[in-house]
């Protein structure tokens, strides 16, 4: 076995069970990595000096293959209902043969760190086979100062194999494709995908398991702090406008994706961003595309054109494009990925039946409940056979990375939210004026406005009125934005549709709050629409 690199020499890979790699290049740099990926033909550069990368068949997660191991460690802790498990024996075959599918191969690893907070933070290593994955996780953790990589002890290990075909049979999983996740052990098993997401959720999987143990609220959100040290938190869905919302020039990005609050305030759990790239603009988004144009980001399924310019309007390979850049890359990033206690909630939905308003805020209990909902719509065409508005709800928006039951975080939540006096909004990125097809995109002008508002504390001496059908307030007036706009119903220009729809939706989310009624107090559950609850 060749060594290379800097690391830490009592905990080579044969503390993780490598036999014999060929070679082994221990935290390599980003220039480093960029020669390694071009000379072994995994990526390619663009027009600007991105590293270009397909990842064949696997354009997104691959959310049916995920496993977690069902020991009696964490047999108890784990939401069954939306995990699924693997037997321990199973994963010890599955463990054996990664590790002899290693043999003779050149592996590249990264010792990284999940989690700002040092008190609340996971060391990590991760292990794979492709030189542009490392990158793309080096992009994404949070990278020690390298005096430190000398004496790194990783308390988590991820095996990235995507040359490696599962057995389903013998490694009891669905199909060839596998990402098995021991968290007794802290092993992350990953083969026959190439789609580098699954490395940096695997440790949001992790770390949403073992911090609320200690009581930090682990959260899919992005999030930033302004001049005066007023924190938002951004939680929402893929496409309703997290990354983009929140990279404010007038405030300071803490993070576009993984946070933790905990008793210190909000920290990143990475170092690094990964945005969606699909029909990417300057002008809409000039930070985020700038970043396109930096040595050092991946670009992941990114289409070039003939003189390898990125062309962002072009879906052939997937709608799911990705960039990956640190955190640095974006101008008015934190340093530290750390700050304190959030004053402001906002939960972002992308409505397509067009029936939520642009803005509303919520009380604690109305908080825990679109928290647990977590939902946006599909529109039509994104998906096959989707032909009209679909309701997606996934609860804390984030359910498949959620081991444990919803409640869990649902409550932290809330009781951070009291104990630090929390204002809470739910905002609308989606339709007005009708349903997808007949209404129009929510203005962002209108929404950076309202978020402006709300996070400068104008909002607060507001006049509010109460939606009466979902019982939220919402403001009568906001200077700057169209007073008509706040109204959804009279954008419609048939009030009665409105109100159909209204109630379609409505129903929706009393259905989908079912399985939560248990797991909740009454507070919680009389923030369900109110008409229903007139009815009944």
């Amino acid at each position: 076995m060749t060594r290379n690199g800097l690391y830490n020499s009592t905990h080579g890979l044969e503390k993780q069970g490598f036999h014999a790699p060929r070679a082994v290049y221990y935290n390599l740099t980003e220039a480093e990595l960029y020669e390694k990926s071009l000379k072994r033909d995994e990526a390619i550069l663009s027009a600007h000096g991105a590293l270009v990368a397909r990842t064949g068949a696997h354009t997104g997660r691959s959310a049916k293959d995920k496993f977690i191991v069902r020991d009696g460690q964490v047999d108890e802790k784990i939401w069954w209902d939306n995990n699924k498990s693997i037997a321990p024996d199973a994963f010890d075959r599955l463990h054996a043969d990664m590790l002899a599918h290693a043999d003779g191969k050149d592996l590249f690893v990264q010792d990284l760190l999940g989690g700002a907070d040092a008190d609340h933070r996971i060391p990590v290593r991760v292990v794979g086979e492709n030189a542009w994955h490392s990158l793309f996780i080096r992009n994404l953790l949070i990278r020690p100062e390298r005096d430190a990589l000398r004496s790194f002890v990783p308390k988590m290990t991820i095996i990235d194999l995507p040359s490696f075909t599962a057995d389903p049979d013998r490694h009891g999983c669905r199909s060839e494709t596998v990402i098995a996740v021991d968290l007794t052990r802290m092993i992350v098993l990953i083969g026959g995908t190439s789609y580098a997401g699954e490395m940096k959720k695997s440790v949001f999987t992790a770390l949403n398991y073992l911090l609320p143990e200690s009581g930090v609220m682990p959260m899919h959100c992005s999030a930033n702090v302004g001049n005066d040290g007023d924190v938002a938190i951004f939680f929402g869905l893929s496409g309703t406008g997290k990354t983009t919302l929140s990279a404010d020039p007038a405030r300071t990005l803490i993070g576009d994706d993984e946070h933790g609050w905990s008793e210190n305030g909000i920290f990143n759990f990475e170092g690094g961003c990964y945005a969606k790239t699909i029909r990417l603009s300057a002008e809409a988004e000039p930070e985020i595309f700038a970043t396109t144009r930096r040595f050092g980001t991946v670009l992941e399924n990114v289409v070039l054109d003939d003189a390898r310019v990125p062309d962002f309007d072009d879906g052939t390979l997937t709608e799911n494009t990705r960039c990956a850049y640190p955190l640095h890359y974006i101008a008015n990033a934190s340093e530290t990925g750390r700050a304190g206690q959030p004053s402001n909630i906002i939960m972002l939905t992308a409505d397509a039946f067009g029936v939520m308003p642009p803005i509303a805020k919520l009380t604690p209990a109305q908080a825990m409940y679109h928290f647990l909902s977590g939902y946006t719509a599909k529109v039509a065409g994104t998906e096959k056979g989707v032909t009209e508005p679909e309701a997606t709800f996934s609860t804390c928006f984030g359910a498949p990375f959620m081991p444990r039951h919803p409640s869990e975080y649902g409550n932290l939540l809330r009781d951070l939210i009291a104990r630090h006096g929390v204002n809470c909004w739910l905002v609308n990125t989606g339709w007005t004026g009708g349903a997808y097809g007949t209404g129009q995109r929510m203005p962002i002008t209108a929404t950076r406005t309202l978020l402006q508002a709300a996070l400068g504390g104008a909002l607060s001496d507001s006049l509010f009125r109460t939606d009466p059908n979902f019982g939220f307030d919402i403001p009568v007036s906001v200077e700057g934005v169209d007073p008509a706009i706040l109204d959804p119903r009279g954008t419609w220009a048939d009030g009665a549709a409105y109100d159909e729809q209204a109630r379609k939706l409505a129903d929706m989310f009393i259905a989908n709050f079912e399985k939560f009624a248990h797991h909740v107090e009454i507070d919680v559950m009389d923030a369900a629409p109110r008409f229903l609850q007139a009815a009944e």
